[in-house]
């Protein structure tokens, strides 16, 4: 498949590449001026703007792609765990 073959099928997915963009970034600006992100750990961080990127896939593109969903519980998946770890280890050193 070539790049082009690959970018209009993702494109029928996901939506213009543009309109995902500025949807992302504009969640990601809302997150970043809230009072307690400069708190948050990289995982954190991280997690919530690949879920802006899902979330902007979503209304962009086809909201019926279970993929996208299931990539948001993912990266909330992925934090708990590592909250659990990290919370476990505060406990046993106490």
């Amino acid at each position: 498949m070539s790049i082009n073959q690959t970018l209009e099928q993702r494109g029928s997915r996901y939506g213009k590449f543009k309109d995902v963009a500025s949807t992302t970034y504009a969640l990601q600006e809302i997150l970043r001026d809230a009072k307690n992100h400069e708190h948050m750990t990289d995982d954190q961080v991280i997690a919530l703007d690949m879920i802006c990127n899902k979330m902007a896939r979503i209304v962009n593109g086809d909201p019926n792609y279970i993929e996208n969903w299931h990539d948001i519980s993912g990266y909330a998946t992925l934090v708990e765990q590592e909250l659990s770890v990290t919370t476990s280890d505060k406990e046993q050193s106490q």
